[in-house]
């Protein structure tokens, strides 16, 4: 029996829903009725997989009405369904045909349902998302800051940074309580802390937007991240390897861990040498750094075991 697949894409006001194999097509409103119709609809259809794509937020309160009635619920990455339609050659957007094709991906590529966050979970990858806005801010400032000669708007660049500082510090303060009113969080921090290099806005960044860390093998998390290398190759010629894709704020955060530890984690510290010496460029090492990192960091949430030098 084919196994049914649900894609549905998601804009502000209305949902296009295509089912595969049958080529079923229907659209509700993104409303609580829409969403109580969507629900019951597909209840009886009992799919293997619902796939939507990440909009912006408009799929949040989708993917969270599906989890709840216990539909298996996956949403991807916009990218990978676009480059996915490219491939086969599908050139006309529509709503219905954007529906179609985030179907057809989550067949071709036997997408699995993944966990949806929790409310406090999504609560803290908000302030961890703000946190990242308020600290770009103020380096847009500081810049600034370092520009400007004129007294009136070095004054200005100074009240607003005084502010975005203090914003930051309430921030930093509403992430500690949340932490702090989590058990598992708060052992999953101090998991994630007990490895040097790894400080709390790092490990706040890991629980927030990686909750699959320890869940998954090394090349599955890496991959995930977007730090597993990929190779261009066709017969004899061979390109250079790159990165890319994943979640961008876990992999940046990644890297700061990275040029933390190659000078401070004993073992990093060497791993990132040996590469050096073996004429790698210190980019190339510090990327297998920030992957060899995550690798630890995800058998340590694995094995529920902190950091250990030996």
């Amino acid at each position: 029996m084919d196994r049914i697949i649900v894609g549905i894409d998601v804009s502000k006001d209305r949902l296009d829903v295509v089912v595969r194999p049958s080529g079923e097509t229907f659209a509700v409103e993104r409303n609580a009725v829409g969403l109580e119709k969507l629900v019951a609809r597909l209840l009886r259809l009992s799919p293997h997989i619902v796939a939507l794509e990440a909009t912006g937020g408009f799929e949040s309160v989708v993917s969270a009405a599906l989890g709840a009635a216990g539909l298996p619920v996956a949403v991807v990455n916009p990218a990978q369904v676009r480059a996915f339609a490219k491939a086969i050659g599908q050139r006309a957007k529509t709503d219905p045909i954007d529906a179609g094709v985030v179907a057809h991906f989550a067949e071709a590529t036997n997408l699995e349902p993944r966990p949806l966050p929790d409310e406090q979970t999504r609560l803290l990858a908000d302030l961890v998302a703000r946190r990242r806005q308020i600290v770009a801010m103020l380096g847009a400032e500081r810049q600034r800051e370092q520009r400007v000669t004129a007294s009136r708007p070095r004054k200005s660049i100074a009240r607003l940074i005084k502010a975005l500082e203090k914003e930051l510090a309430s921030l930093d303060a509403d992430m500690d309580d949340a932490i702090k009113g989590s058990p598992a969080w708060r052992a999953k921090e101090e998991l994630l802390t007990s490895a040097p290099g790894v400080g709390p806005v790092i490990s706040r960044t890991l629980v927030a937007e990686l909750p699959e860390l320890g869940q998954l093998s090394h090349k599955q998390i890496a991959a995930l991240v977007g730090l597993a290398p990929f190779t261009r190759q066709s017969g004899k010629w061979r390109g250079k390897s790159f990165i890319g894709g994943g979640r961008t704020a876990v992999r940046a955060a990644l890297f700061m861990g990275a040029m933390v530890a190659k000078k401070h984690n004993p073992v990093l510290k060497a791993f990132f040498d040996r590469l050096v010496a073996a004429g790698k460029p210190k980019i190339v090492a510090l990327i297998a750094v920030a992957r060899k990192l995550l690798t630890i960091l995800n058998a340590i949430v694995r094995d529920n075991q902190p950091w250990q030098t030996a």
